[in-house]
C-alpha cells in the first residue's frame, strides 16, 4: 500500500456526490484509462495535488486528506489511480502562492525547451527576478507559440506549448495563473514522453523547488 494524497471539494465530496472522510474507501472496477470511472484518483505528493488541481478536478476550495491505496496505473507523476483507496485522516492544505505556480510552470517547460535559447533566456531572467516585465512575457509566450504552431512533429510542439504556457502563466491574475501552469506541467509531461529529453522529469522535485527555494 502506498501513502497518497486525495483532494476534495470543501464538503469532503469529488466527482458524483461521492462523500469521502476519516477511514472512508470507495472502489473502481480497475478497467479502462486513468481519466475513466474504473479508477479512483489520487497524487503521490501533496504539492502536485494543489499544483495540478486546476486542469484535473478543479476544486475551488478544496480540502486535502492523507490516503492509502494500491497505485495500479499512473499519468507520470502529475496522477495516479487505485482500484481503491482509503482517506486516512485530513491535512492542512499547502500554501501556493502564484509566484510559487508561475515557477513550477516555467520549471516544467525547462525540462523539455532546451532548444528555444529565447525562451529559455527569458525564463532565466523571470526566475532570478532580473526581468518580470509583461512586455518581456508576452515576447516569450507569442515566441514559443509561434515556434509551436511551426512544429512538424508532435513532441516538439508540446515542448513548445508547455513553454508558451509558462509564460502565460507569469502575465495572468491568480486563477489564470493557476491553470496555465499546471496547463505547461502537463504538456511538458507529454513532450516528454515522446521525445528523449536524457532523463527522467521529477515533478514531486520541480514542485519542492518551486514552493520551498528561490522565492523573492
Amino acid at each position: 500500500m502506498a501513502n497518497l494524497y486525495k483532494l476534495t471539494d470543501s464538503c469532503g465530496k469529488t466527482r458524483n456526490g461521492t462523500q469521502w472522510g476519516p477511514g472512508v474507501s470507495h472502489s473502481g472496477t480497475g478497467e479502462g484509462e486513468l481519466c475513466r470511472p474504473g479508477w479512483i484518483h489520487a497524487y503521490e505528493h501533496p504539492l502536485v495535488a494543489v499544483l495540478m488541481n486546476p486542469t484535473h478536478a478543479d476544486f475551488k476550495n478544496p480540502r486535502l486528506w492523507e490516503a492509502e491505496g494500491k497505485i495500479a496505473i499512473r499519468d507520470g507523476q502529475l496522477k495516479c489511480g487505485c482500484k481503491t483507496l482509503t482517506t486516512v485522516r485530513e491535512i492542512p492544505l499547502p500554501a501556493v502562492t502564484t509566484e510559487m505556480r508561475v515557477r513550477f510552470a516555467i520549471l516544467c517547460a525547462k525540462e523539455v525547451c532546451a532548444s528555444y535559447r529565447a525562451w529559455n533566456a527569458w525564463a532565466d531572467k523571470w526566475l532570478s527576478g532580473e526581468d518580470r516585465s509583461e512586455a518581456a512575457a508576452w515576447a516569450a509566450a507569442w515566441a514559443a507559440a509561434e515556434a509551436a504552431w511551426a512544429a512538424a512533429e508532435a513532441a516538439w510542439a508540446a515542448a513548445a506549448w508547455a513553454s508558451a504556457w509558462a509564460a502565460r502563466a507569469a502575465l495572468e491574475a491568480a486563477w489564470a495563473s493557476a491553470w496555465a501552469a499546471a496547463e505547461a506541467a502537463y504538456r511538458s509531461a507529454r513532450a516528454a514522453a515522446e521525445m528523449d529529453v536524457g532523463h527522467r522529469i521529477d515533478f514531486f522535485a520541480i514542485a519542492e523547488n518551486a514552493c520551498h527555494s528561490g522565492l523573492t
